[in-house]
């Protein structure tokens, strides 16, 4: 199957820190992947790579490749790659209804501005993911005023808009209350088992749904293991991964970690 990530060899600097040393990592189309890595191990960064706001030094033999190629238009992407990030709801403009939330991934803005014109064609569209992640009823509330939950649902949507094949979800559920979170992950499933491919960035095991086929474990900027879901999430992978004594449990699927013994 063809590479829908390729990074190879890629050396990546954040302002004078290099997060990044000869970093290599593919994914393949319809591998439903978990990134998984204390603070600090790169991961922030490695989204801002697939993002294309960041570049790795250029140099022969280091090279990063989205679905095959190594230049892209942003705008172009949008229709592959939908990434939903921490630093996007930070950013988001307060004032923006959920409508125009959901709209402005069509324009890659923080709402949708007076010259930006928008169809009956995505209208529609946008009303119908609205249905699908049930916030249909807040089209007109501001996004300051919604819950965090309801806030990372808009988001969600104004990524799938451009109805792209894969989605990058940076930390989908910190901060929510387990409702939400519960919620929220279904909702990431249902696309899985819809046949959209996803990439989760987390810390947090417990985002891991069964769906997710491999693991990788990043930290310090390197990958430290690589594999089947099953083979690489254990309490000895874990304990190495956040330097702490960890016993994993697992249920229906979903995995959490608890203190483990020295």
């Amino acid at each position: 199957m063809q590479q829908m990530i390729e990074i190879n060899n890629a050396t990546v600097y954040r302002g004078e820190t290099k997060v990044f040393d000869n970093l290599s990592l593919e994914i393949t189309r319809g591998c439903n992947t978990a990134i998984l890595g204390p603070n600090g191990s790169g991961k922030s960064t490695l989204l801002k790579l697939l993002s294309c706001e960041l570049y790795p030094v250029a140099r022969e033999g280091s090279s990063v490749r989205l679905f095959g190629q190594k230049q892209w238009n942003v705008w172009e992407l949008r229709s592959h790659l939908g990434i939903v990030s921490d630093d996007l709801q930070t950013d988001y403009l307060g004032s923006a209804p959920g409508r125009n939330v959901i709209l402005s991934g069509l324009f890659s803005s923080i709402n949708v501005w007076s010259h930006q014109r928008v169809s009956p064609e995505e209208e529609e569209r946008a009303n119908r993911i609205m249905d699908m992640l049930a916030v249909a009823e807040l089209k007109d509330r501001p996004f300051a005023a919604m819950s965090t939950g309801q806030k990372r649902r808009f988001l969600l949507g104004r990524a799938l808009v451009n109805n792209p094949e894969t989605l990058v979800l940076d930390e989908p559920t910190s901060g929510l209350d387990l409702q939400a979170c519960f919620q929220y992950l279904g909702i990431v499933r249902g696309l899985m088992q819809a046949g959209k491919t996803v990439i989760l960035v987390t810390q947090h095991i417990h985002e891991i749904p069964p769906e997710i086929s491999r693991v990788v474990l990043l930290k310090d900027g390197k990958v430290i293991s690589d594999g089947e879901k099953s083979a690489i999430l254990t309490s000895e992978s874990l304990s190495n991964l956040f330097g702490i004594p960890i016993q994993l449990l697992q249920v229906n699927g979903f995995y959490q970690a608890v203190p483990g013994t020295s």
